[in-house]
């Protein structure tokens, strides 16, 4: 057995990927639906500038942040995953979220031993600095950036990150999927039944 790593994106890869979107289609007149999202830029979905998205955010995104749904099996895979790894949460997100991302974290029952709150796409450092041995991740300009430093990446399968994908990244559609993964590379054996529990 080996003791791994783990990086993981909180946005679209611990939650649900779309929770933004009823709020913002309230808030700017839109009628998006989860199949229209097929870029990360969410300004340049809602076809507004970045300022304005940006004011939206200042607003309601510690909101956002509070109701957002955990993706299905995330929280049960991540129980599992702390029993034998290190979890570390690397997100984009400011400062200023911190506590509502714990929070959040804590109501979903995700233990971690880290948070890094980076306010910045660029992960490539922290997961240098944590070692990471696997980065689970939603965004694909983030996959390919920490694939091209090194990193082996799993890719959790969403309308907005399609695309060619080197070797070191590995596209996903479950967090039950990503067990396997994560078993496979540190030899440990996640039966079915302890998934289930």
């Amino acid at each position: 057995m080996r003791q791994m790593n783990l990086c993981i994106d909180i946005d679209g890869t611990v939650t649900e990927p779309y929770y933004w979107l009823k709020r913002a289609n309230l808030y700017f007149g839109k009628q998006l639906q989860p199949e229209d999202v097929t870029a990360y830029e969410i300004h340049k979905l809602l076809d507004i500038e970045a300022d304005d998205y940006h004011e939206f955010y200042q607003l309601y995104g510690k909101l956002l942040h509070r109701e957002a749904k955990a993706r299905f099996g995330a929280s049960e895979a991540i129980q599992l995953l702390y029993k034998h790894h290190n979890i570390h949460f690397v997100t984009a997100r400011d400062e200023e979220m911190r506590d509502v991302s714990i929070e959040w974290l804590d109501r979903h029952n995700m233990p971690r031993d880290s948070i890094s709150l980076l306010g910045s796409h660029y992960k490539a450092n922290k997961a240098r600095e944590l070692n990471s041995d696997l980065f689970i991740e939603d965004c694909y300009g983030n996959a390919l950036q920490l694939a091209r430093s090194g990193f082996e990446v799993l890719l959790i399968d969403c309308t907005y990150n399609k695309g060619l994908l080197p070797e070191n990244v590995t596209r996903l559609k479950s967090w039950s999927e990503i067990l396997k993964i994560a078993d496979n590379k540190a030899q440990i054996p996640y039966s079915e039944l302890e998934m289930a529990q």
